[in-house]
């Protein structure tokens, strides 16, 4: 990877936290969480910011979108491995939360949601020939 994807990477996450979840860079305003996950093979954490949809008080849904990439971000594998994360939200702060991939029908009832609230997720689906993965992230109780 490059110095300036980790670099851009960087800068957001730094603005998510200076401005209490609000990233004008980009244009994401508060649509964004921190997803704190292991990597799947290193167990090292890394933290990735992505566009988080709420669905209802205790879930979030990302998408694996890589802005269409033919392949699915890093992250994808490392919530695969390791389904139990914490975000950062603008809204209610960390939160440990359990991720699921969407089973089809369940993706294809979200993924208008990521478009409505970005049209480039449009255009990251037609760059693509794979199906973009939505992931739920639902709050833990007790953790």
């Amino acid at each position: 990877m490059s110095e300036r994807p980790q670099n851009w990477t960087q800068m957001i996450i730094d603005e998510f936290r200076a401005n209490n979840g609000t990233v004008t860079t980009a244009g994401f305003g508060r649509r964004l969480v921190l997803l704190h996950q292991r990597g799947a093979q290193t167990g090292v954490e890394r933290i990735t910011p992505v566009t988080g949809i709420r669905s209802d008080e205790n879930t979030w849904l990302v998408a694996a979108s890589q802005s269409g990439s033919s392949k699915n971000p890093h992250w994808y594998y490392n919530l695969r491995a390791h389904p139990d994360v914490m975000i950062e939200t603008p809204d209610a702060g960390i939160v440990p939360v359990r991720a699921r991939e969407l089973p089809r029908a369940e993706r294809d009832a979200a993924w208008p949601l990521f478009v409505a609230a970005n049209p480039a997720f449009a255009e990251y689906e037609h760059r693509t020939s794979r199906v973009i993965p939505v992931f739920s992230l639902t709050r833990r109780r007790g953790a």
